[in-house]
């Protein structure tokens, strides 16, 4: 599955951000899905994933609450609301898909990510 994403940019502390992540494929449908962010000299994190039918989700505790996972598997399209940002969520945001979801537990496709989309919040 090839992945490309859309949204971010630089925003202030408590705005609001979607990002977008559009699989190629017919086999987009079939696949768990997660959203895994990178800040500068760290290393790349689980924010939050979602499993092949949209039915399961997963988050990280620094979001749980101002994010939502979604997807639309008609538009082979997953998506990430970000709600209330902090300066904290500053990172490059990235997709996969293809990983497994087991036990509310998201393991990646090492070889299935998104372009990656740089999210800014300023303070």
């Amino acid at each position: 599955v090839q992945l490309v994403q859309s949204g971010g940019g630089l925003v202030q502390a408590g705005d609001s951000v979607t990002l977008a992540c559009v699989g190629s494929g017919s086999t987009f449908s079939i696949n768990a899905m997660g959203w895994y962010r990178q800040a500068p000299g760290k290393q790349r994190d689980l924010v939050a994933a979602i499993t092949s039918d949209g039915g399961e989700t997963t988050y990280a505790d620094s979001v749980k609450g101002r994010f939502t996972i979604s997807r639309d598997n008609a538009r082979n399209t997953m998506y990430l609301e970000m709600n209330n940002l902090k300066p904290e969520d500053t990172a490059v945001y990235y997709c996969n898909a293809g990983g497994a979801y087991l036990s509310g537990i998201y393991y990646p496709h090492l070889a299935s990510w998104g372009q990656g989309t740089q999210v800014t919040v300023s303070s």
